[in-house]
């Protein structure tokens, strides 16, 4: 089973009690309501979908019910970092080379 460390409860916890909320590091637009039909799709339903490494954002439901983002390897579906929602996206990933 797949074990998914919340940055919240400090502890790693089984996948089936998280929920995966899409990509992480999205900008919202300040006036949503003004954005052009395009800009908005773009928005809403087109997102990266890289092979490796991406930055995703989870909620650990059947726990402490908050959000949090994730460094998870796409090829490997192995969760590299775990960090709380609001801090920027790491510099370094751990185990990465200068």
């Amino acid at each position: 089973m797949l074990l998914i460390r919340c940055p919240y409860c400090e502890e790693e916890r089984p996948e089936l009690e998280f929920r995966n909320a899409g990509e992480a590091h999205i900008a919202r637009s300040a006036n949503m309501a003004g954005e052009s039909d395009d800009d908005f799709e773009k928005f809403f339903f087109i997102r990266s979908n890289p092979k490796g490494i991406i930055y995703e954002r989870w909620r650990h439901m059947h726990g402490c019910a908050r959000f949090f983002n994730a460094v998870r390897d796409t090829v490997s579906d192995r969760f590299l970092l775990t960090y709380k929602a609001g801090e920027p996206k790491p510099a370094k990933l751990p185990g990465a080379s200068k």
